[in-house]
């Protein structure tokens, strides 16, 4: 299993930035994928999921109406848009693969850092 996660840099306030997640080594097409994210001193948390059918499960609901989530089945990619980006979204973003948005995370990728920041 392999997620590869990219797409992450430096973005001033307000700011938008894509990130990416190529996978490989499992059915891509059957699960959901989600990202979470750890901001330096903090627990990871959730961000959002996607399911193997498009439906988006959003976990910090404080990204909710600025990022957005899809994915390319044919390609075994996941991107997450960020818009109206803020500096306490800066933090180290992973990708993940799970069963279901509600089931816990099977494997994780590497991660990309967003720093958001004048």
């Amino acid at each position: 299993v392999q997620l590869q996660a990219s797409g992450g840099g430096l973005v001033q306030p307000g700011g938008s930035l894509r990130l990416s997640c190529a996978a490989s080594g499992f059915t891509f097409g059957d699960v959901a994928m989600s990202w979470s994210r750890q901001a330096p001193g903090k627990e990871r948390e959730g961000v959002l999921c996607i399911s193997n059918t498009g439906r988006i499960t959003y976990y910090a609901q404080s990204v909710k109406g600025r990022f957005t989530v899809s994915r390319d089945n044919a390609k075994n990619t996941v991107n997450l848009q960020m818009n109206s980006l803020k500096p306490e979204d800066t933090a180290i973003y992973y990708c993940a693969w799970r069963y279901h948005c509600h089931r816990p995370v099977q494997s994780w990728g590497q991660g990309t850092q967003v720093t958001v920041s004048s």
